[in-house]
Parts: structure tokens; sequence; C-alpha cells
């Protein structure tokens, strides 16, 4: 089979990641002498730089990882939590009735900076400094500006000028867009890592000490100061059409921390795969191989009418479910046990016809009675580019994400989607130089929801990362950027490696399709009920057969849609491969 690039084999250490610096950064960290989670972290600050339009210092992370000396694959918990203020009753006095997708509404605490700290601290074994050296010298020296980033700060320049100055001073130097290539630098961001350091390693010199140090003065120090004092003391637009202040005060950052918890796993085709908690949407990845395990996937053309059609219909079902049952488990009861079993599974698939649905069916599993919001918009306009499409290379505001995968010499391997916290999300805190995510926008104003805003609560995320073992041995970690598309491309990926015999590279390159079936998870929440999109590699006839079966099928351009990124272990070597479409994701191995 045709592809872009070849698939990266070595015996040393392998890293994928959706920038070729970060690739970098982490495959030097492994050079000399760190381990897959020192890798991990160096690249994870260093795409905070160099994909500031994806990502950035006040954003989110979910971790699935796999330590050589640990116990089996954990999930490390870097999503933030709502602020103290954050009720549906504040909302609705402010004549909100869907969270904003952009402003200091939509705030939660942010998580990233605490996770990688953590992970770093509990399984790494470089210091603070030596793992945002990288970081800060991009943000200093300057990097090359990706096409994509320019265009964005072109899509929101006015807005910036308007409303948001303080993003300008950053995004706009010069009161102009910087060109495609351009030097890049945020001063701003590398005094604040910088001073994060220089206050560790003058506390004392210890290491652990230092990072613990480190997390202090995110979180308890100046930075949460600052957060503070830019959320309580201004009012910004929105994408509601109008200002509000922010609810995210010291006290949310001070008693919030990251969290280890187990994973979530479906056992298919002899292989185990772990996903996180339904506080993401990463069980749905699992619902999926629970209602396909039961159809003869492998006899089907992976490019075929019959492999495209089964794996839409079962996204839809799964999706339902999400919509319905999915929530913080800290504060609703999700049926999960119910959801991935046989049983309910079997009763599920039986829906799955030879035409589309064009109807959300969440199920009663165990026989809980679903909950659908009611504010959900089923407008024309989502396949353009609301929430984080990933969809096409094409001007946007919209944010969208990154992700990482490192597997070492020594048998650890780490998988982690960074997210939230895009330039373009809200204003820029100017002696911090970045600003605040806006994952709040996946809460429902609507009570009674499991995913219903509340103070403490997590956010039903999108960021879905994917490790998966083999007679207990970690063998692939995989993710994408892409929203509520995250855990359709990946399946995919998982489905052509796993039935058809594809190499990483030949599954990340085979073309690819979603459906827009179910509310997005993004403001404003649309829905495009039957809608699905593929690239038009697929063929004329698989389009028309599609069709008559009754899908809305959008043509996407080619290679414009997944940025689907793997790493594996096996037989003694290591695998790595990445995603050609935006020409910016990379692997490297030796």
């Amino acid at each position: 089979m045709f592809t872009t690039r070849p698939e990266i084999l070595g015996t040393f250490g392998v890293i994928s990641s959706t920038h070729w610096i970060a690739s970098a950064v982490g495959m030097s960290v492994l050079e000399r002498g760190g381990n897959a989670f020192d890798a991990a972290v160096a690249a994870g600050f260093t795409l905070q730089v160099v994909e500031p339009h994806l990502n950035g210092a006040g954003g989110d992370v979910p971790i699935i990882f796999h330590a050589a000396r640990g116990n089996g694959p954990e999930v490390l918990c870097g999503q933030g939590v709502a602020p103290a203020k954050a009720t549906s009753a504040h909302f609705q006095e402010l004549g909100v009735d869907l969270v904003p997708g952009t402003g200091l509404l939509p705030a939660v605490v942010p998580g990233a900076f605490d996770a990688w700290l953590r992970l770093l601290q509990d399984h790494g074994s470089w210091r603070i400094g030596e793992v945002l050296a990288p970081a800060i010298g991009y943000a200093a020296v300057g990097h090359p500006l990706l096409p994509q980033a320019s265009e964005v700060i072109g899509a929101v320049a006015g807005l910036f000028r308007d409303e948001w100055p303080s993003s300008a001073a950053v995004y706009l130097p010069g009161g102009n867009v910087p060109a495609p290539g351009a030097l890049f630098r945020n001063t701003a961001l590398a005094a604040t890592y910088q001073r994060i350091v220089d206050e560790a390693e003058r506390a004392t010199s210890d290491r652990d000490g230092q990072i613990e140090q480190a997390r202090h003065a995110f979180y308890r120090g100046f930075v949460a100061e600052a957060i503070d004092r830019f959320c309580s003391s201004g009012s910004y637009m929105d994408s509601s059409g109008s200002r509000h202040g922010g609810l995210l005060r010291y006290g949310d950052l001070a008693n919030w921390t990251t969290t280890y918890e187990p994973t979530l796993s479906y056992e298919y085709q002899g292989l185990t795969v772990h996903k996180t908690g339904p506080w993401g949407q990463g069980p749905v990845f699992l619902q999926q191989l629970a209602l396909l395990d039961g159809l003869d996937l492998g006899a089907m053309d992976p490019n075929g009418t019959a492999f495209v059609h089964s794996v839409v219909e079962a996204a839809k079902l799964a999706f339902a479910d999400r919509e319905a049952f999915y929530g913080d488990p800290s504060f609703v009861d999700v049926p999960i046990d119910a959801l991935l079993s046989d049983a309910y599974s079997a009763d599920r698939r039986r829906l799955i016809a030879e035409t589309a649905s064009d109807a959300l069916l969440p199920g009663s599993p165990g026989g809980a009675t679903p909950r659908l919001p009611t504010a959900v918009d089923t407008g024309p306009d989502l396949m353009a580019g609301a929430g984080e499409p990933t969809f096409a290379a094409k001007p946007s505001r919209d944010g969208d994400t990154c992700h990482v995968d490192v597997a070492d010499r020594w048998g650890n391997v780490v998988s982690a989607t960074p997210s939230g916290g895009w330039l373009q999300s809200s204003p820029i805190i100017p002696e911090l130089g970045f600003c605040l995510g806006t994952r709040g926008q996946m809460f429902w104003v609507e009570e009674g929801l499991p995913a219903s805003i509340a103070p403490g609560k997590r956010p039903r995320t999108t960021l879905t990362p994917t490790l998966v073992t083999r007679d207990g041995a970690p063998y692939l970690a995989f993710g994408t950027p892409g929203g509520d598309q995250q855990d359709q491309w990946t399946l995919i990926f998982f489905l052509r490696h796993v039935h058809h015999g594809l190499n990483l590279q030949e599954a990340i390159d085979a073309p690819l399709f979603h459906s827009a079936h179910f509310p997005s998870s993004f403001y404003p929440r649309t829905a495009a009920p039957g809608r699905m999109a593929l690239e038009e590699r697929f063929s004329d006839e698989v389009i028309a057969d599609l069709r008559r079966r009754g899908h809305e099928v959008v043509v996407a351009d080619d290679w414009s849609v997944g940025r689907v990124c793997a790493v594996s272990r096996g037989d003694g070597l290591l695998r790595a491969a990445a995603t050609p479409r935006l020409m910016q994701a990379y692997a490297i191995g030796r």
C-alpha cells in the first residue's frame, strides 16, 4: 500500500507528535538518557509554544501511560474542574443559556501544568529546569510560525484589536498578523516559565522539591494570583455576543490537583484497549468496539461501503449514549459496566440496519433512563468548523488539540492529548503570556443532565488518548486532535491495523471519515443528523452507495481529515508513525 512516509522502526526509542519540533525535543531527551516520561513532558511543554493555536499553558491534558516498573496502565487526569462560582443559576442570572466557547466565562482550572509535573515527579528522572528549557528557548528566541497559526491569528485579529488588547500585544507584533514561517516569540510566556524554574531552584537543590515548588508557584503562587486578578477585574467579549468577567479564582487553583485513576478497558481481538473514565469521551471508543465485535470487519474492504456504513452507524449509537449518560463520575452515576456489557452491546447492535439512521437513539443500559439536552441546534453549519474540527486546512477561529506518544527502550509508554488555552480562546493574561482554556463550554447550563455544570466538576472532555496492551505488556499508543472526531478517526486507524494488517503508517495514511450526527461538544452545540464526511480518495461508487443507504455525505478535500499519531512495541522493535495531513506532525526514532 502507498504511504507518504515510512513507518519508523528502531530499538532505542520512538516518539510521534503533532509538531516536528516537539518530536525532535522529545527524541533529544531520549538520546540524553531521559526516559519516555521525561521526553513526553519536554515535548508537551514545547507543544504549548509551537502550536499556540492548538494548546497552551492554560489548557488541559489527559495522559495514559504504562510504566515498566508499574502495575499496568494508568490514567493521569489533567482535566481541571469548574470554578466554585460556576453554577447553572449563575449563568441563568446572566441570561446565558449555553456556556460560551470563548472568553473568561468558560474557563476551568488549568490542568496541564500540574499533570505534566506530576508525571515528571513520579515517573521521570529529569529536573524541572531541564524539561522546561526547550519551551523557554523557543518562546524567548522564537520558532517558525505554522501557516495554520498565522491563519488563525488573521481570523481573530479584529477581535484582538477591538476587544482583547492583551492578545493583540502578543500575537500582532507591530500591529500586524505574523506571516507563515516567520520567527515568532512569546517573551512573556518565556519569562513566566523561567520565573517558575528560578523560584524552584532557589528554594531547594532537591529534584522532587523543585518540582513541588514549581507546582506551588503555578497553583498557589504568582501564577494563581495573576489569574485571580485578571478574572475578577475586567469583562471581555465572548462568543455569546456580550462581555463577561471570569469565575476562576485563586482558591479554585489552590484546592485542585491532578489524580491517578485506573483505566477503563475492553478486550478486543486478543488485545486490551485502555481509555479514560466517562468524565471524558474515551469510553465511547470501547462502546464502538463492543458494537462492532459482532461483525466480520476483517471480511470487509477497509475502504468499502460496508465498512464505512457499519462504523458510522455504530458511532451514532455509542455517541448517543455518550450524550445521555457520560459525566464526571464523582458527581453522576454513569452505568459504565452496563454500557460495555455483551448483552447490552448485542441488543444495540441489532439497530445497525442496512440504511442510515437519522435518529439520536441512546439506550437504557441496566434499565437506566437516558437524559438528553433540550438545547441542541441542528443547524446546517456544523461541518464548516464548529468546535475542534480539524476538518480542512482553512482559516478558522476555532481551537483544536495536539498529541504526543513516546516509547522507550525500558518498556515505558506514554500517550497524551494536550489541548485548551488556545490563543483564540480567551484574552492573554499580560504578565503571564498565556490565556485560559475554555473547556467549560462542554458543560450544559440546563440542569439535571450528566454533563450539567457544577462547582468542582470536570467537563466531559473530548480529549482521549489510547493505550493498548497485549498479554499485559504495552503494545500500542495513539491519539489525534479533532474534538468529537477523535474517537472516530482513531477507531478507524485501529480497526484497519487490527483487522486488515496495515502497519502504523499505512493505517494513518488511509482515507478517513466521520459522522456529525450527534450534538457537538463545543459551542454552539450543533448537530447534523445523518451527516457524515469522508475524504475524496474514496471511490465515486462508495460515495454513491453511501448516499443510496441514506447518508448525507459531505466530500472533504483529500488529506484533510484527522491527525493521528502512534507508537508501538513488539517483537523486539519499536515503531512510530505520524499523519502527513497539514504537513507538521512527525515521528522520530532509532
